[in-house]
């Protein structure tokens, strides 16, 4: 079961990713064919880079929401496992 814990958040990342760069690539083609305004003088990556990240956020946001609970779910029930724990240990301490 944690095999899946770490593929879900794994997959969730990879995927993020995925959005950012495809985001980064389609607005560098923008702006090498000039249908988007080149940075100011050296400027053109950072320019890029941070529309990536204003495009990619709320792309991945509606896009990946499955991926997204999936993830949550499953930290969700592993926080939800260590305090079970974590009181086993403690009310095993007040009976000694």
């Amino acid at each position: 079961m944690s095999d899946n814990k770490a593929s879900a958040t794994l997959r969730y990342t990879l995927m993020r990713l995925g959005v950012f760069v495809g985001c980064f690539f389609v607005l560098w083609g923008l702006v090498y064919l000039r249908v988007l305004p080149r940075g100011l003088g050296d400027s053109n990556l950072l320019w890029v880079l941070v529309l990536s990240v204003l495009i990619s956020a709320p792309l991945s946001f509606v896009l990946l929401r499955r991926q997204r609970e999936a993830m949550s779910e499953q930290i969700a029930a592993k926080v939800d496992r260590a305090k079970t724990r974590l009181e086993a240990n403690r009310t095993r301490e007040d009976v000694q």
